[in-house]
Order: structure tokens, then sequence, then C-alpha cells
């Protein structure tokens, strides 16, 4: 029978286990959907993993030690599912790691998702979020301003910077087409494993694209925007 699971470095974990994590936030993860035990994009999730990993612990969970503890998620749960992997440190939150500690792998499976049918509004808040290019556990910036953005009639958040540049949504890139081409904002973010793949699908078509600068009042100029997750 299969099921869903929690596993910590391939194997069941134990409340034991995972009571320290419950406590703790100095992690890093990636999520995923599989759909007939495939997932798109699997070289960008585990490098996502590996480039954090180094960024926050100067080491990283070998590849295919990471595909292991996947597979054996996966072989416990249905075709269909929602897989997050997260990378901690067992020395936990407010304290220097041995140089011989080794980052360690959490996988939680658990129902299939689909994101919500568009059109979607979008509230702009002025945010900028620490270390960016990291997917980092525990940032209740992104869900206060969701709820913020819900609470004012919007169905999520978009986020300005300091300079007044869009960067990205609460969960989501951010796309523009200028009626000829894909055009990505220019700003500091956590570059999306979709938004990773649809860069390669828009090469791999011929479909032009770059990278700029875009504000709200560039908005109006623009034919339509995209959000990827």
């Amino acid at each position: 029978m299969s099921s869903f699971v929690v596993h910590r470095d391939g194997h069941a974990a134990s409340a034991g286990d995972l009571a320290p994590l419950a406590f703790a936030g100095y992690a890093h993860f990636t999520a995923m959907q599989v759909r007939g035990g495939l997932v798109r994009g699997l070289d960008l999730h585990l490098e996502r993993l590996r480039s954090a990993s180094l960024e926050l612990f100067g080491r990283a969970v070998p590849d295919d030690r990471v595909r292991a503890c996947l597979r054996a998620a996966l072989r416990a749960g249905p075709a269909d599912l929602s897989l997050r992997a997260t990378v901690y440190s067992p020395a936990g939150d407010f304290t220097v790691a041995s140089a011989e500690e080794e980052p360690e792998l959490l996988v939680r499976t658990g129902p299939a998702a689909t994101g919500p049918a568009g059109p979607l509004s979008l509230a702009a808040f002025e945010h900028e979020r620490f270390l960016p290019a990291v997917k980092q556990v525990g940032e209740a910036a992104k869900t206060y301003y969701l709820r913020q953005a819900v609470a004012r009639g919007f169905d999520d958040a978009a986020f300005v910077d300091r300079r007044g540049r869009l960067s990205e949504g609460s969960i989501w890139n951010l796309a523009f087409w200028d009626g000829s081409g894909v055009v990505w904002p220019e700003a500091e973010m956590l570059v999306g494993t979709t938004m990773g793949i649809v860069r390669r699908q828009l090469d791999r078509l011929g479909v032009p694209q770059r990278v700029e600068e875009v504000g709200l009042a560039d908005l109006p100029s623009l034919a339509g925007a995209v959000v990827l997750n």
C-alpha cells in the first residue's frame, strides 16, 4: 500500500528526529510536483539544493544521495504527489557547526497540488528578501504579504525593491510580454525551477527573451504578464 511519508536521509523519520527541526529555521528546500513518478526539471532542483547548501553550510549533500532519498520517498507513495526536500544543519540555529558536520536531508510527500486558475490580481509591496537566491524555510514576510494582499481584495503579492524594480511574487517568478518577446525582471530574486524550464523552452523555440528593469510605471507599455511556480 502506498502512502505519504516523512523521511530523514532516506528512512522514516521518528518524532525524536523531527522535534528539534520544528523549532529550527536555518535550512533551505526545494518543492516539486510529481506526476506519473516523474519530475520536471529535476536537474534544476538538484542544482538549487547544491548551490544553497554551499551558501549556507559550505558543503552539499551529494546529488546521488539526494536522488536515492527522493526515490525512497517516491516508492512509498502514489504516482502523483507533492514532494518537498529540505536540507538543514544538525547543529541548529544560533550555533557554529563543526568542520566535520554534514548537512542532512528531510523529504516529505503529500497530495498532488495544482496552482490557482488565472487571471490573478497582485498587490505590490516594497520588500527585499535576505539571501534572495536561496529558497529558505521560515520566511514569514512572504506569508505576511500574501495575507495583506488578500485582505485588500487581491489574490497575491508582488515585490518591488528599494529601487522601484519589480522582482518576484510571494512564491512566484514574474515574466512579461512586450508583444514580440519575453521580458524577465532585472532584480535580486529566487530563480525558480519553472522559470528555468521556461527559459530553456523559449531558447529551443527561438522566442526572444531579455532581462531588464521593470517598474510599476512600465506595466502599461507591456502587452501581458504571467506568474510562474
